[in-house]
């Protein structure tokens, strides 16, 4: 008993160990559809604008197989995804700060489905991020669906 023991801890150990980086990436251009298979004789099953980030699942050939905010998985050309950095809000409205603070000033207010670049890697419960008009600011993660 004890030996069954010992050896669940052990496996329990090297796993609590391992991490699992989750691979984001983002579409490159408007109009990219989505596949319900590896090949562009499978069904489309919706299409998604420019920026929109993605979950790769997996790659197979010239394919990434990829998880969308809805949680819907699809197959997409890999030549469609770039390495760009894209948070899409997932709150109804989402305060992008000055600071990262929740007493800092509101910059201004994201809406639900609004594609942010990810300026700088998320610290602590926050991420700075940029809007395409140039402002750059700080938001809570857990409004955001990409990281």
């Amino acid at each position: 008993m004890k030996r069954h023991l010992f050896v669940a801890a052990a496996v329990l150990a090297s796993l609590a160990g391992t991490a699992f980086a989750l691979e984001f990436r983002s579409v490159k251009e408007t109009g990219v559809a989505l596949y319900d298979g590896p090949t562009l004789s499978a069904r489309k099953l919706f299409v998604v604008s420019r920026y929109y980030p993605v979950e790769v699942l997996t790659t197979q050939k010239d394919w990434s197989r990829v998880r969308d905010a809805t949680g819907g998985i699809a197959w997409i050309p890999g030549a469609a995804l770039s390495n760009r950095r894209t948070l899409l809000v997932v709150a109804d409205r989402l305060p992008v700060r000055e600071a990262a603070d929740d007493k800092s000033k509101v910059l201004f207010w994201a809406e639900k489905d609004l594609v942010l670049d990810m300026a700088d890697e998320p610290q602590s419960s926050w991420v700075k991020v940029k809007h395409r008009d140039g402002t750059t600011g700080y938001a809570r993660i857990g409004g955001l669906w990409g990281l």
